[in-house]
């Protein structure tokens, strides 16, 4: 544990030479790195690149593209929202839209839940993790929430509904697109855009300024990367990439953060600071402003039992975010009950609620700064 001074100090040294090799050897370009431990900054960096070619140098208040960092967002709101008894977990979502009813590939349609949704136990999938060439959702002309598809939120729910679930809803996991629906399901029942929802709800309260659907300050706004060998590349207009090998990769066009007209993807389409979600994260580990405590416990709580979680040995599911089972199979030195998500443009974060540890780390390298070897490197510096 980290209880003296020395042991802080020994921390800030593993963990500057881990960002400075990973910068060095040109595995990431930029970071805002931070950490706190029992509600205090023991740890901030910030290093390297906002955008190398125009030698702009990062900064505290850089603003990064949060794409899956969204998810814990969104998901929080929608506990406020049960917390305030006007949705429920375990509410069939055709009571906020009907018109959402994929089948299975028997025909059948079952009940998808808010907790299905929020647990990506639904049946949905992502179309980046469809085999190679594509598949339904290709077919169907999904957007993933990381393209300038031109679709609204509607019909890109009418093109999801239409492709088949992969299984029927709380009999197995696959990360998916789930959390776009559930912005959807939590806009009708607030009755107002999921934009002002968060905004009332999440990002006013918690003074995150720079937090939002729609980028706030163009000028802070990071470049993106893609690992590439011997250096990452910059970003074009549009980027395909896999996540794993053999699936269709994600469709990457950073334009998106700036188009007004872009439809709220609940799943990936928040841009913010490092800063703004280290509190986010602070308020859900040791607040009492946004859920109450009843709400708090079920959100950390594995919600998924021993269903697999492909890509999270070791880890079960909660109410947003992958929760830590079996620190031995999934090879980290983190507590039971670590909670740790992603953001594919290069993002990791945990908190650590037994060490009183959370860390949040926003690169502009994708997709090294989510699970590369500099998120193994990070992760172990910090325990020691």
């Amino acid at each position: 544990m980290l209880t003296r001074d020395k042991d802080i100090a020994g921390l800030s040294k593993r963990v500057d030479e881990v960002i400075n090799k990973a910068i060095e050897n040109n595995k990431i370009i930029g970071t805002v790195t931070l950490i706190c431990k029992d509600g205090n900054f023991i740890y901030k960096s910030v290093a390297g690149y906002a955008d190398r070619e125009d030698k702009t140098k990062m900064e505290l208040d850089s603003i990064f593209r949060l794409a899956s960092v969204t998810k814990p967002i969104v998901s929080a709101a929608a506990l406020v929202l049960v917390s305030k008894k006007i949705i429920g977990l375990d509410d069939p979502i055709t009571k906020w839209l009907p018109d959402f009813q994929p089948r299975l590939m028997s025909g059948n349609k079952p009940s998808i839940t808010i907790r299905h949704l929020l647990t990506h136990t639904a049946g949905l999938t992502y179309g980046f993790l469809e085999p190679e060439g594509g598949g339904a959702y290709k077919k169907a002309g999904v957007s993933d929430g990381m393209d300038l598809s031109g679709l609204s939120l509607k019909e890109n729910l009418k093109r999801l509904s239409s492709a088949p679930l992969l299984y029927k809803p709380g009999t197995n996991w696959c990360y998916s697109i789930a959390v776009d629906v559930l912005g959807a399901v939590i806009s009708k029942a607030y009755e107002d855009s999921l934009q002002t929802l968060i905004k009332t709800l999440i990002t006013d309260p918690l003074k995150m300024t720079n937090t939002s659907f729609d980028v706030i300050d163009k000028q802070k706004i990071v470049a993106q990367y893609l690992s590439c060998s011997p250096i990452p590349k910059r970003m074009g207009d549009k980027e395909v990439a896999q996540v794993f090998e053999g699936t269709a990769g994600i469709v990457f066009e950073p334009a998106r953060a700036f188009d007004t007209s872009a439809f709220p993807s609940g799943g990936s389409g928040m841009n913010g600071t490092a800063e703004d979600f280290l509190y986010f994260l602070e308020e859900l580990r040791s607040g009492d402003f946004l859920l109450p405590k009843d709400i708090k416990n079920e959100i950390t709580k594995i919600q998924t039992g021993n269903l697999p979680l492909t890509g999270w040995p070791g880890r079960g599911f909660g109410l947003g975010f992958t929760i830590l089972k079996d620190p031995k199979e999934a090879n980290t030195k983190e507590s039971i009950g670590t909670w740790r998500l992603g953001g594919a443009y290069g993002h990791s974060w945990f908190v650590d609620p037994i060490e009183k540890l959370t860390v949040v780390s926003f690169t502009n390298t994708a997709f090294e700064g989510m699970d590369g070897q500099f998120t193994v490197d990070l992760t172990d510096a910090i325990y020691g």
